[in-house]
């Protein structure tokens, strides 16, 4: 019952709220994209569709079927992840706290590019790592199935190109729009008008760092654990936590007596 929880139904309402979060930040964007820019409320709209569609896709690593169908799904989902979801959400920060010249298209290209190439590598090293299925859980006829990494002779040369690439994108990517949102609060000149956007971007910052908090933290158990028991509870938790924060960020009002901006 607990792989069936934390396999299946974990991540369809991880899935879930993100979508829930996708229709909010829509909402909400009627009443200030004026004063924030259309592009940056669509693109972060964007970010939580993807990231929805990358969570609540999760089970069908499992229920498809044996060996090599939970090796293609789980590359799949993470080139998708590291290749296209990690960027999205760096871009999205650049426009959702715009520089003086907007979003540079150098570092547009460079998200994309870094995060695909990660995500390449990703799936051919999983290629090699992955050497078959086994089944997790059965009930009647249904089962259950997850690859297995490494059940003859662990190379722990793989296990840490498969972290690296995973610290370099999503990580890396989503930890560098903490720091550009970090670097924007506390430059912020504008604070005496717009009371609250200094604590707007400290939510979305927490948000944007718990969210790679949580893969860190799933990596380490992978790390210093067996390679094949990762907690997936870990970063689909701490995902639904990044996600309030952020959904907080873009509710909050940009300054305390907000009547006249809406």
């Amino acid at each position: 019952m607990q792989e069936f929880l934390i396999n299946l139904l974990v991540p369809i309402i991880t899935g879930v709220v993100y979508f829930i979060m996708a229709l909010e930040t829509i909402r909400v964007s009627r009443i200030r994209k004026f004063m924030f820019g259309e592009i940056g409320y669509q693109k972060l709209f964007n970010a939580f569709i993807l990231l929805g569609i990358y969570f609540i896709t999760r089970p069908l690593q499992n229920i498809i079927g044996p060996h090599p169908w939970p090796m293609i799904i789980n590359s799949a989902r993470q080139i998708f992840i590291m290749g296209l979801i990690a960027p999205a959400i760096f871009v999205g920060i650049l426009h959702w706290v715009p520089g003086k010249s907007g979003a540079p298209r150098s570092s547009v290209v460079a998200s994309y590019a870094i995060g695909l190439l990660m995500g390449i590598i990703f799936a051919l090293t999983n290629s090699l790592a992955v050497d078959g299925s086994k089944i997790i859980a059965t009930v009647g006829n249904f089962s259950l199935y997850d690859a297995t990494w490494f059940s003859g002779d662990s190379k722990i040369q793989l296990v840490l190109i498969h972290l690296i690439c995973q610290l370099v994108s999503p990580v890396g990517i989503i930890l560098l729009a903490a720091a550009f949102v970090r670097h924007r609060r506390h430059n912020y000149m504008l604070g005496h008008i717009y009371t609250n956007m200094k604590t707007k971007w400290r939510y979305l910052e927490t948000g944007l760092i718990i969210l790679p908090g949580s893969f860190i933290l799933s990596g380490l158990f992978a790390m210093f654990g067996r390679y094949y028991t990762y907690l997936w509870c870990i970063y689909f938790v701490g995902a639904i936590i990044a996600g309030f924060f952020v959904l907080y960020s873009i509710k909050l009002a940009p300054r305390e007596k907000p009547a006249d901006l809406v």
